[in-house]
């Protein structure tokens, strides 16, 4: 019976992840993206898409088979979960970890129909579209979905599953402001001079989301943003780790305004040492930006079954209430029960920003060499 390898406890992700929601979520994304392009979008006919349906089976047609998936290198699951899995369908899962969500993405493009495994888990809502467009997905809907919320069900065609989501924010040590603020205009206030650490987009998941968080909020004055915050002392990490633990407080260092998670308060309070019932940090939910964490089944799956089981146990309970003290994202059925910490201590942004995926894919590469000119000019 395979098992998944513990992680660290505390580690953000997708994207975060984060990452990511997004975010991060959401994999950390630490790793350099692996710029890959995707090859032509399949296309479809409205006749043919009529008439293929995306199907709804999920007994596995075998006892006792494997399904493998592959999935970033954040992943992360309670002993047992698994387990769970195999025995109420008598599947075992083999993981397949293989970087962050940008490498995952393109080694299942460089893959497609011959994968290395039968579901991919990790892609999220600022790579969807390179997936889609390379058509390395399969059409399943699941019946789970009638739990999900229909706005985490960006994908119409059923094309991927939404697992979890998480919001990349920019987070605050509380005791080290002038004071506590809401709006993304105050990071650029003399007040908050030198105070900002944000990640490299081209290198980390919550750095990339954060700029996409500037575009949604600002539009086309997402450049003059980037300007004044650059005048106003922003520094640069290649990760979220090198921010979190090395120029924030968090980790000792001297800044006290980070791009993270919304659900880094409530991991300073599992975490802390002594205990503490409070979180030493805020959120600018103004700046958060939702990262929506997918599952697709592989064209070229030798285990389709197997494959929709999986993806049916994704969005189960045991799966669902599972994700948040491992991942630190939230589940996205509505029946999942929420760690008491994720109640009392994340913020939840009333109106996370989001670009359309399409929107993202057509114009990343001009977004992130435009910001290189601005920030580390």
């Amino acid at each position: 019976m395979t098992t998944h390898r513990v992680r660290r406890p505390y580690r953000l992700a997708v994207a975060v992840a984060a990452t990511m929601l997004l975010v991060a979520a959401c994999g950390d994304g630490d790793a350099p993206e692996t710029n890959i392009p995707a090859p032509p979008p399949e296309t479809e006919s409205p006749a043919e898409d009529a008439a293929a349906p995306a199907t709804t089976t999920t007994e596995p047609s075998i006892e006792g088979t494997t399904v493998t998936l592959i999935t970033h290198d954040s992943f992360n699951l309670s002993d047992g979960t698994l387990e769970e899995f195999t025995a109420q369908t008598g599947v075992t899962v083999e993981l397949l970890e293989v970087g962050d969500a940008g490498t995952l993405v393109a080694e299942a493009i460089l893959t497609k129909g011959a994968p290395l495994g039968d579901v991919l888990f990790g892609i999220d809502n600022t790579f969807l579209q390179r997936g889609l467009d390379a058509g390395i997905f399969k059409r399943y809907e699941s019946p789970a979905l009638a739990g999900v919320p229909e706005d985490l069900q960006i994908d119409s065609r059923h094309r991927v599953t939404p697992v979890d989501y998480g919001d990349v924010c920019v987070n605050y040590w509380k005791d080290a402001v002038p004071w506590e603020p809401v709006t993304l205009d105050e990071l650029t206030f003399p007040e908050f001079a030198d105070q900002l650490v944000v990640q490299h987009p081209e290198t980390s998941s919550p750095g990339l989301a954060f700029l996409l968080a500037t575009i949604a909020a600002f539009g086309d004055g997402w450049e003059l943003y980037w300007e004044d915050l650059r005048a106003n002392g922003v520094t640069v990490t290649a990760g979220w780790e090198d921010a979190y633990y090395g120029e924030f407080i968090s980790g000792g260092g001297e800044r006290s305004m980070v791009v993270s998670y919304a659900s880094s308060p409530p991991a300073e309070v599992i975490y802390a040492d002594p205990p503490t019932d409070t979180a030493p940090t805020g959120v600018i939910t103004e700046s958060c930006y939702r990262q929506i964490e997918f599952a697709g089944i592989l064209t070229g799956t030798d285990n389709e079954a197997g494959a929709r089981a999986l993806i049916d146990f994704m969005l189960s309970e045991t799966w669902q209430n599972d994700v948040p003290l491992n991942m630190f994202v939230y589940p996205v059925i509505e029946s999942a029960t929420l760690p008491p910490e994720f109640v009392e201590h994340t913020a939840v942004p009333p109106h996370p920003l989001m670009l359309d995926p399409a929107e993202i894919e057509a114009n990343r590469d001009a977004w992130t060499e435009r910001w290189v000119e601005i920030v580390l000019r």
